[in-house]
């Protein structure tokens, strides 16, 4: 049974997808599967919904179980991304478990 990460990025007051640090951001989240090898499938992405309740960006990362979870959220290159995150944007998180017996 694996594991599913998905995180929403909804960014701070006056920021948008012209600064440079949210293009940052996004990159480095984009590399992430070339530097931590516990990701077994990711996608990632710009928002494309004009609502009002729509996040900016998302992430949904899929893993072999909690200890690679764990062992993502501590790499270095993850830690990078979380800081460069923080500076512009707040997240939403739900990890929850993949059970591919029951998959609809």
């Amino acid at each position: 049974m694996g594991v599913r990460h998905v995180v929403l990025f909804k960014f701070k007051d006056g920021i948008n997808w012209s600064d440079p640090r949210a293009e940052e951001a996004e990159a480095a989240t984009l590399r992430h599967p070339l530097h931590i090898p516990e990701i077994a499938n990711w996608s990632c992405g710009r928002n494309t919904a004009a609502r009002s309740i729509a996040h900016d960006f998302a992430v949904i990362g899929d893993f072999a179980d909690r200890d690679a979870v764990h062992r993502y959220l501590t790499h270095p290159d993850h830690v990078r991304g979380v800081e460069l995150w923080r500076a512009i944007a707040d997240w939403s998180v739900v990890d929850f478990e993949l059970d591919t017996e029951s998959a609809v």
